[in-house]
Formats: C-alpha cells, structure tokens, sequence
C-alpha cells in the first residue's frame, strides 16, 4: 500500500523523540517566519487576446521580495502581457508595482514596488540562496497564493533534482532542470519561494500536474540569480543562439557500437542559421565547443549545453569540433543574438481578427522561409475575417496586392 507523502512525513515526525520533534517544529516556525514577511500576493490585470479581440482578465499569482528597495521575483507566466500589476504585502498593504523585465525561456520575472506614495522607504525581504549542493529527501516549504488564498505553507520534501521537460505549447524550459517536490503547489503558488528548513529560497514554484498527486516542480534559485542580474543592469536578458536542435546520444551510441562515445547530436540546423552558414548538418556530433568538451548521454543533459551555449557572449567567434561520418572536423561559428520568444500582438477591430508578430519561434514551428508576413491569431465569429474564410494560424503575406513585411 502507498502512504501519501504528507502521511510519511507525519508518522516520520510521531516517530522522533520528542526533543527531536519540538526541535524540527521550531525549525520549520523559524524558516516559515523567516521568508513570509516578504511574501507578496500578485494580481496583474493582462491584455490579452482571445478569438480575434483585446481583452482584459485578471490573475492571481505569487512573489517573494529579495531587496530593500522592492524588487520582486515571480513567473513569467504570471506578470507577462500585465497593463497593470497590484502586489499585496504581508501587512495587506496593496502597493502598485513596475513589471522590470520579463524571460520566457526560463519562465521568469521581476517587478518593482512602487513605494513613493507610502510611508516607508523600505520594505521585508528576503535573501536568496544557493539551490547547488540540494539532495532529494530535503524537508522543504512550498509559500504562496494558492487558488487566491493568499499567505499558504505547505510542507514536504524534495522528491528529484534533475527533472527535465519537453516544450510543450507556451511552456517551455529549455535551460531548467526542475526541482520536484510533493509540497502541495497549485494555481497561484506560481512565483512564490521553495524555501529549505533553514528559512533559505531555493527554488521559485512555477508548475504542478493536474490530475498527478503530490507532484510540484520549481526553478532553481541559482537560475533565477543569473536571469535577475541581466534584467537589474539591462531590464532584459540576452543570449546566444546558434540555431540547432540537440538530441541525447544514448540510443547513438547502441547503433554504432560504441558505449563510450560522447558529445551530442545535431537533431537539426535552421536555415540562414550561424550554424548552417557555418557549414553544420543534422546528424552531426557535436564533442566540443569553445573548448569546452560537451556530451548529453541522456536528455536531462541537454539544458546544461543550451544553458552553456547561450552565456557564450553574443557575437563571439566560437570554435567547433565534430565528427561527420566517423571523421573529425574544426569549424568556425560565429554566435547570433537569440530573438524574443513572445512577439507582439494587435487587433484589427474591423475586420473582426488579431494578428501576431512572426518570431523565430513561430517560423520555425510553421516551417516558414522567413519571418516576412503576420500571423493571425484569432478570428471573431460573425465578423468580416470569418465571413471571408479566413482562420487562426494563417500567415498573411500581402494585402490588396501589397507585400506585408512585418506587423
């Protein structure tokens, strides 16, 4: 029979010795009451677009204060397309707040508090840690809003380290491996702190699995530590981009007969890509880059590659080895800024239709040649758009005979 997860930790509890109990108790008081004070519930009213028209809706979400001065970590998910954002402290003080900078690509956020029209120049906080060195079985506190029930603990421990997920949709985390933990994460508990026994964040909570017990991911804290020191000094975060797919050699390595091989394979190379001018094919194996020898045996070793690609500064020469039907080869790369993963929107009332700015992301899912052109995103029943055949997912090129380059 399977005890759930907080059942165990019950009974592990009743089954110390009473010191030990008392102990663990104020342990858990004192890390609670360490990082709470800076807990901000979050509710950003967005902009949305839905069937061909602008709206507006309102979420709710978490965030844990990390500065004097009101800074505020949260998803991305929760503060993206925000007109307006409203933080409520731990004093149920509702403050207005700035979002600062946005990173879909490892689903993070940061805002700013503004405290001009209040009578304090400071506000809690709360220092991050460091997520390197966490083991799984660690007792950990999962702070937030969950559903819009603002200021909620939930308690567990760290069920996996290296956690890796397939894009999928407006998810993605090609850099992240996730933090599992069976503390209770919900709607809402997006952005608000993992946080270890001794009152240290760890982790930013940003996903849960529906219909999946006990089942809570988090971004480390170590990851959120680099994307906040590129948005404070440039309200953004540049990476570079060589325009491959990379793929875990592991069944590789079976179908050449070689179990020591190591490196990592290009699944495929866009065209007008740095790698593609540089000469690189799918179905090459990529062993060193920069330098720096490189293998992905698995999958959960892949965002370390990407992660270690796109730190690389942009527009710097890099230095390539791979091997090319069992040959050795050297090539040149020359790195290229990595365009926005999220493009603009706009909504042609008229009409009874949105269109969307055609990112690099967006031509590569619809196999496009290049980005010239919108795309509609959504189309208003009744309206002229729909009257006229027209639907969400078409790209249009010219109007009226008129070539349409971008939005």
């Amino acid at each position: 029979m399977r005890i759930k997860p907080i059942l165990f930790l019950i009974a592990l509890f009743l089954a110390l010795p009473s010191a030990a109990q008392q102990n663990l108790q104020q342990q858990i008081l004192e890390a609670k009451n360490r990082v709470l004070p800076a807990l901000v519930h979050v509710q950003p009213i967005k902009e949305v677009f839905s069937a061909g028209k602008r709206v507006k809706v309102q979420v709710t979400g978490s965030g844990v204060i990390f500065s004097p001065e009101g800074y505020v970590l949260t998803n991305n998910h929760v503060a993206e397309k925000a007109r307006q954002v409203i933080c409520t402290l731990a004093n149920k003080d509702e403050v207005p707040a700035e979002v600062i900078g946005l990173d879909a690509l490892t689903d993070l956020a940061v805002l700013k508090l503004d405290l001009s029209q209040k009578d304090y120049k400071t506000v809690p906080f709360v220092e991050l840690g460091n997520s390197n060195g966490l083991e799984v079985g660690q007792i950990v506190l999962a702070l937030g809003s969950p559903l819009g029930l603002s200021r909620s603990v939930s308690m567990g421990v760290i069920s996996s380290l290296d956690r890796y997920f397939e894009d999928r949709g407006e998810m993605v985390s090609p850099f992240n491996l996730w933090i599992q933990t069976d503390a209770a994460i919900n709607p809402g508990n997006s952005g608000g702190p993992l946080v270890n026994i001794d009152g240290e964040v760890i982790g930013i909570n940003a996903r849960s699995i529906f219909f999946g017990e006990n089942l809570g991911f988090a971004i480390p804290i170590n990851t959120a530590k680099l994307v906040i020191e590129q948005i404070l000094s440039k309200g953004r975060v540049d990476r570079s981009w060589l325009g491959v797919e990379w793929q875990e050699i592991n069944e590789y390595r079976n179908y050449v007969r070689q179990p020591g091989l190591n490196g990592a394979l290009l699944a495929h190379v866009e065209k007008n890509s740095p790698a593609e001018k540089a000469g690189l094919l799918p179905g090459d194996l990529i062993t060193s880059i920069d330098g720096q020898k490189i293998s992905a045996v698995y999958k959960e070793e892949l965002p370390r590659i990407r992660k270690f690609i796109a730190e690389i500064p942009v527009g710097k020469t890099i230095r390539v080895e791979y091997l090319r039907s069992g040959k050795k080869y050297t090539l040149e790369v020359q790195t290229a800024k990595r365009g926005k993963f999220e493009g603009n929107e706009f909504e042609c009332s008229e009409w009874g239709l949105s269109v969307k700015e055609i990112t690099p992301r967006i031509a590569r899912a619809l196999k496009l040649e290049d980005r010239n052109g919108v795309l509609i995103s959504g189309v208003r029943s009744g309206s002229r758009a729909d009257e006229s055949k027209l639907y969400r997912g078409q790209v249009i090129r010219k109007i009226d005979g008129k070539p349409v380059e971008n939005l």
